[in-house]
């Protein structure tokens, strides 16, 4: 066992914020490097975050974009930015029925991640893309809420979806069904790296997510995208005041040409 995650675990325990669901031996970090507060709000200052972010991963060579088409988000509208913790979950063996009848340890938990979680958190759930069982439901998002993780992203489905909509909580996910994820799902690693769709998302991520889709920035570029997106956002808004004002193309292109060659 790695004697970091060991001592931070007691150190959480003593401090009840350990909720106890998942083994000591599933932890693969509980604390790590964070994006500061105030640079996340100089990100949410963006116009069009989600598209300049991805154009700026792709200048970077980096994969680190899903498309809404393939995550999409349960309340339109929304848009967070903070730090991914992850929870990746496996198929339990025995059917559903067969571990009711016996009884078993529900081992799915979110609880888990919630509680270990820093204020403005992002909650990044991986059960493989499955369409047909719940990661979450209403009551997940309640205890999120109280921990101050301010949204989810979810690769497989949610339920109780008039609840997430009341609560009025940010979430982010394959699909829905009412089938819950007890004895059918076990969470089998906490803050480890997770697969979300078709990128790699590790705990400390920058996550971004608004109506176009999810994005998920490497800690140590976060500076680097932050100041390339301060640079496109004032570029584009002097093309769009020019393009307002009726301007010739001589004083538009040479804007252009800068800012897509």
């Amino acid at each position: 066992m790695n004697e970091t995650v060991a001592r931070e675990y007691e150190e959480y325990k003593k401090n009840g914020r350990i909720w106890g669901k998942v083994a000591i031996e599933r932890f693969a970090k509980i604390k790590f490097p964070r994006t500061s507060s105030e640079v996340i709000q100089q990100y949410l200052q963006i116009k069009d975050l989600s598209s300049n972010v991805s154009d700026i991963l792709d200048s970077l060579g980096l994969r680190g974009c899903v498309a809404a088409s393939h995550l999409r988000p349960v309340i339109p509208g929304k848009r967070i930015v903070g730090p991914a913790v992850t929870v990746r979950s496996i198929p339990e063996r025995k059917t559903s029925t067969q571990g009711y009848v016996t009884k078993d340890t529900i081992r799915m938990s979110t609880r888990d991640i919630y509680y270990i979680a820093e204020p403005g958190d992002i909650f990044v759930a991986d059960f493989g893309g499955n369409p047909d069982v719940s990661n979450m439901g209403g009551q997940s998002c309640t205890v999120a809420m109280s921990c101050g993780v301010i949204g989810a992203i979810v690769n497989g489905a949610v339920r109780d979806v008039p609840s997430i909509v009341e609560l009025d909580y940010p979430v982010w996910a394959r699909g829905a069904t009412p089938m819950t994820g007890k004895f059918r799902m076990e969470a089998i690693e906490i803050n480890g790296p997770v697969t979300l769709y078709d990128i790699t998302i590790h705990p400390g991520d920058l996550i971004i997510a608004d109506d176009s889709g999810v994005c998920a920035i490497p800690y140590d570029q976060v500076d680097y995208v932050l100041k390339a997106l301060q640079s496109v956002d004032k570029e584009e808004a002097v093309m769009r005041d020019l393009v307002n004002a009726g301007r010739p193309l001589d004083e538009i292109r040479p804007l252009y040409r800068k800012r897509y060659n």
